[in-house]
């Protein structure tokens, strides 16, 4: 689905907006840069994430891309970098210990959550609402936890602020697939 110079520049493109966040804050948002010269096509949506020597140090995106794709990476990193509620403003000297990774996500599917085809860990993120409240989890967090598709749901609903068992009792459950590249 991308080839590896859109991943490069996606990738490329997030770690600039970081660190035109962490070192110039108050700078007017420069957008994607002008050293795109890669064709991206369009994405349902996108995430970016933060981490620091491995572990999580911020992670923000959106369902619905409504400009295009770089300007949207470069939109998320800024704000993951500053305004992730779980976490402080990223400091300048973290940034030698942070690595970016992109999630670009397609559209969502209503599923049956009882349905054990419906799921495939690994493969699938997961989407949770009932009411106005709205869980999301990557396909990728089911994996580096070790987690079963019950406990993937379970977990999907607690992000959402359900009880862990939202998905049995009437619950809205939609699937994602998801391309996750990042920083080596």
């Amino acid at each position: 689905m991308f080839t590896e110079d859109q991943k490069r520049a996606l990738i490329e493109i997030a770690r600039a907006a970081v660190l035109a966040q962490v070192t110039e804050p108050t700078a007017s948002d420069p957008g994607p840069g002008h050293a795109l010269v890669v064709d991206l096509p369009t994405a349902s949506g996108a995430f970016v994430t933060l981490k620091r020597s491995g572990e999580l140090r911020g992670c923000l995106g959106t369902l619905e891309c409504r400009h295009s794709l770089a300007e949207e990476v470069a939109r998320l990193a800024r704000s993951t970098a500053h305004e992730d509620p779980r976490f402080a403003p990223v400091h300048p000297s973290e940034l030698p210990q942070i690595s970016v990774e992109v999630s670009i996500l397609g559209p969502l599917e209503p599923i049956d959550p009882h349905d054990p085809a419906a799921l495939v860990i690994g493969r699938h993120g997961l989407v949770v609402e009932k009411g106005w409240r709205r869980g999301l989890l990557l396909p990728q967090v089911a994996t580096e936890w070790h987690w079963d598709r019950d406990e993937f749901l379970a977990h999907t609903c607690r992000k959402a602020g359900l009880p862990a068992d939202a998905w049995k009792c009437g619950a809205n459950v939609y699937r994602f697939d998801a391309v996750v590249f990042g920083e080596d």
